[in-house]
């Protein structure tokens, strides 16, 4: 029915077939009016490349390293809630291919494969994404579990205090595992290779939580107790000690503001993600990659920067790159690839985005990404 996939956009189209409609309409949404979620895609096209001719472009590299790791290119898989349903074992799919790709992978606190089921399925360590809940305790509780799986990153989300209004969820009645009305066994029932697949696995809910938090025995305790965690008092202060307690390389995503940028490279931690959550927080918001070098000017010197948001293409990447971002995050591209095809749909869409990558750089005039600078950029609109 459908061709080898060419673009990410084709990934989409192949994982909206096969993904019931709430989940792939989780993975592909932003708050309110989507404007933030719009921009962060739009803007990219808004950034010209300077074609070059006449220059070698044999031999070319696009092995980096992010946060003093080793990467076949500046890439690295997003932490995404909920990855576990866009096919049967998400997590533990995208991981192996990540770490097949030469690429890091990062677990989402809100994961359907618990870090410790990662842990057990790959070989090479992983990166976890940390919310900060109210309840101190269970966030040690993560903390410690992240350095017995042997995670080489701590990743702490900075902009969830408070969740963004994301109506597609609302209306789908979102839950995870579905509910059993009419209208969610009919989402399900006509995407059979999808629920056959859930079928065979265990994994159905929030692993990193249930049966680890305190009153998430059932899921619909779990359901409140996650609603009333995240921490709205979160502050820099809260930053400080999850630094003492982690022990290890810290990084800081969410960060849209120079000055917020700032007050990060203050912290020690040891880079930032300049995101604004792939537009599902602050609708209205600038997007990441228009802010993307205004924070490089503001701090580039005093920490490592990534970048999060509207990445489609291995082009953007190289924007990305061009514009002061070290690595950059692929969260949607990925859950299209793993929707659509499995752990081969992540393989494919991380195969897209290296080959988009290398050609265009090599039109670009360039032989290896660490030469990668705003003087392949020809110009900017925004």
């Amino acid at each position: 029915m459908f061709s080898e996939p060419l673009t990410i956009a084709d990934l989409k189209k192949r994982a909206k077939w096969r993904v019931p409609k709430m989940f792939y309409d989780y993975a592909d949404s932003g708050a309110w009016t989507e404007s933030t979620y719009r921009a962060n895609e739009a803007d990219f096209a808004k950034i010209h490349l300077r074609q070059r001719v006449l220059v070698d472009m044999s031999n070319r590299s696009l092995a980096s390293t992010m946060i003093g790791e080793n990467v076949s290119m500046p890439v690295a898989l997003a932490p995404t809630g909920l990855c576990g349903m866009q096919h049967a074992d998400g997590e533990i799919l995208a991981a192996q291919a990540a770490e097949e790709a030469g690429v890091p992978f990062t677990l989402s606190t809100m994961s359907v494969c618990s870090i410790e089921d990662v842990a057990e399925h790959t070989t090479k360590p992983f990166w976890f994404q940390l919310y900060v809940m109210k309840d101190r305790g269970f966030v040690e509780s993560l903390i410690g579990r992240a350095k017995a799986a042997g995670c080489s990153a701590l990743v702490l989300t900075l902009d969830l205090q408070i969740l963004g209004q994301r109506h597609k969820d609302l209306v789908n009645g979102l839950s995870t595992p579905p509910k059993f009305t009419p209208k969610h066994v009919w989402q399900v029932g006509t995407r059979p290779f999808w629920a056959l697949d859930m079928l065979q696995t265990k994994r159905r809910s929030f692993r990193n939580i249930v049966g680890h938090a305190p009153a998430s025995s059932d899921l619909s305790s779990l359901a409140v107790w996650t609603a009333e965690q995240f921490d709205t008092r979160l502050s820099w202060t809260d930053v400080e000690w999850i630094r003492e307690r982690w022990g290890g390389k810290l990084i800081l995503k969410g960060v849209l503001d120079t000055e917020d940028a700032a007050m990060a490279a203050k912290t020690g931690a040891d880079a930032i993600i300049v995101s604004n959550h792939g537009g599902r927080q602050l609708d209205g918001a600038l997007s990441s990659i228009s802010m993307l070098p205004k924070i490089v000017d503001e701090v580039g010197g005093e920490i490592e920067i990534h970048m999060d948001g509207g990445i489609r293409s291995g082009q953007d990447i190289l924007k990305a790159r061009a514009l002061g971002a070290r690595g950059t995050y692929i969260g949607r591209p990925y859950l299209y690839g793993l929707g659509a095809m499995g752990k081969k749909g992540v393989t494919r869409a991380l195969e897209i985005l290296r080959k988009e990558l290398d050609v265009t750089m090599a039109l670009c005039g360039k032989r290896d990404i660490e030469e990668i600078d705003r003087s392949i950029i020809a110009k900017v609109d925004f």
